[in-house]
């Protein structure tokens, strides 16, 4: 009969005195039950009858045709340490309900399975299950469990916890396929492994993410291995690897309480060194802790503030180098709370960490059209104004929509509205920015690319997303101290490259005589920064329209 093949393969391999080979199971299982009409099968491990009556259990789909699904079987093992062990059958609904020959085979690969988890090799069995993902890595669980046995040895102190991300490691399956990506991985992860020592353990998140533990002696090894080496992709070449990491030294193990707190330091770390660019490995401190604290009390606060209106915007104008006058004005956001200026560093990261940051760019938005359209009614002169909207926006499909919605409910001339973008770091990212740009750019509202000069990908930026303001970052404008040749040079070619795209130049952060000359120079007409005016209340910038 047909299922007698595959029944028999699934009894050798739960009778075989080998290693447990866990796909070999799952691929047969998956057989059994297609051959035996069952649409899914479960097998739930619960640490104790306690967990069980709770539904707090290990769930390891052994099958899943993914068919709306009818219960039709279960049994249950009590084992003598008190695991819990269930196996579960469904039928795909509607389907014709098992003969009795079909229930009893059936029923036979349950207690098979129950049988066999139930004898000796069983601790071993559930470790591979529980502990194990499906390439043999050790997994999250085992990462805590391995925090909390050294911490129940007086073992905990001394060791160091490292969140790790490997870099760029798509390019490898990229140029090589998944199996030279796959041998790469395995490579490194056996050097780093070697590196953590004999007492040491790498746990994978999942993809090109790890977590490790280890003495913290063996630092050194493991930071070289980090910071980059080249490992072998197939049998003639090699590929250099290295990572973004955030590392904890445990230094005194008595106020960890459970292993969340030291994944949370790890990962409060390595989102540094992930998002900031300028180191790749980041260690935690004390002060990450008090940060921390500062980013929550920002966070409860915001919406209240909010309400009460504790935003204010402060312009900084924009001037025409060879007129001296002002001719458009950057919006920026302080916060006077009880009478306390907080300056922007300590709330806006906190803001960007969520979605808040959204809410007080539309704030902001707002609070620019009500005074242009005091300024309007009034007729003072007015100037095109920018406004900054966080990258966080660019999930919302309907970015453009909410930012016309805010202009018009003003009755604001779309030319006088400027939308000023980051750079993007993702390709996802970099398609919503495209389109939201071309919108506002039909519809007659100016967007500019702040920073320009800071990130990786500058020139593919300009060249496919149809920008009309460049904002240079200070840092591509010559600075004192800077080879003069050099640095003229690239800020020459930039501005004759933006020049020709018909791309407006505004240089920030200009704060010397010596920079306005070499902007003249080179032919950069706009001008932001401290050398013409800092961010002034909107009172003082209401001054300086009127010439005051």
């Amino acid at each position: 009969m047909d299922y007698l093949s595959p029944f028999e393969r699934f009894a050798e391999l739960m009778t075989s005195s080998d290693d447990f080979d866990i796909p070999a199971i799952f691929s047969t299982l998956a057989e059994l039950c297609r051959v035996l009409r069952v649409s899914k099968g479960v097998t739930t491990f619960y640490p104790s009858p306690v967990h069980e009556q709770r539904g707090e259990g290990e769930v390891f789909v052994c099958y899943d045709s993914e068919e709306k699904h009818v219960h039709v079987s279960s049994q249950r093992l009590v084992t003598p340490a008190q695991i819990i062990i269930t196996t579960d059958v469904y039928q795909a609904e509607g389907a014709k309900p098992f003969s009795e020959v079909e229930r009893r085979r059936v029923d036979t690969v349950q207690r098979m399975i129950l049988t066999f988890l139930n004898k000796s090799r069983q601790e071993e069995i559930i470790e591979k299950l529980i502990f194990y993902d499906d390439d043999g890595y050790h997994n999250l669980r085992y990462f805590y469990g391995q925090i909390m046995k050294n911490k129940a040895a007086g073992t905990l102190t001394g060791k160091t916890a490292i969140r790790i991300n490997l870099k760029h490691f798509s390019i490898v399956n990229e140029q090589g396929g998944k199996t030279a990506g796959d041998t790469a991985l395995r490579n490194y992860i056996a050097a780093l492994t070697e590196a953590a020592g004999p007492g040491g353990i790498l746990c994978r998140l999942g993809g090109d993410n790890f977590v490790a533990l280890f003495d913290t002696e063996r630092l050194p090894e493991v930071l070289n291995c980090l910071n980059g080496i080249p490992v072998p992709y197939d049998d003639e070449n090699r590929i250099v690897i290295s990572a973004v990491a955030g590392v904890c030294r445990i230094q005194d193990a008595s106020d960890i309480t459970n292993p969340g707190e030291i994944m949370n330091r790890i990962v409060q770390a390595y989102l540094i060194a992930k998002r900031e660019n300028t180191n790749d490995i980041i260690y935690y401190s004390d002060e990450f802790k008090l940060a921390k604290a500062r980013e929550v009390k920002v966070q409860r606060r915001f919406a209240n503030a909010l309400k009460k209106r504790e935003f204010l915007v402060y312009y900084q104008p924009k001037v025409d180098i060879h007129t001296r006058k002002i001719i458009g004005a950057e919006a920026l956001c302080r916060w006077i709370h009880k009478g306390t200026l907080i300056p922007p560093i300590d709330f806006i990261p906190a803001l960007e960490r969520g979605y808040d940051i959204c809410r007080l760019d539309f704030y902001m938005l707002d609070s620019v059209c009500r005074d242009l359209r005091r300024w309007l009614d009034t007729r003072l002169p007015v100037v095109r104004i920018s406004v900054n909207l966080s990258r966080r926006h660019l999930v919302d499909p309907d970015l453009f929509e909410h930012i016309v919605e805010i202009i018009d409910r003003h009755g604001i001339p779309h030319d006088l509205i400027e939308i000023e973008l980051t750079e993007t770091t993702t390709d996802v990212e970099f398609r919503d920015l495209k389109r939201v740009v071309a919108d506002l750019q039909a519809s007659g509202i100016s967007a500019s690319v702040d920073d320009f000069g800071v990130g990786y990908s500058s020139l593919n930026l300009i060249k496919q997303i149809p920008w009309d303001v460049l904002k240079l970052d200070k840092s591509i404008l010559p600075q004192e101290g800077d080879d003069e040749a050099r640095g003229g040079r690239m800020f020459a070619h930039v501005i004759a490259m933006a020049h020709e795209m018909g791309l407006t130049c505004v240089a920030e952060g200009v704060e010397t005589e010596a920079q306005l000359d070499i902007m003249r120079q080179y032919g950069c007409r706009i001008a932001q920064g401290f050398l013409f005016d800092r961010p002034m209340p909107v009172e003082d910038f209401e001054q300086r329209l009127r010439g005051v």
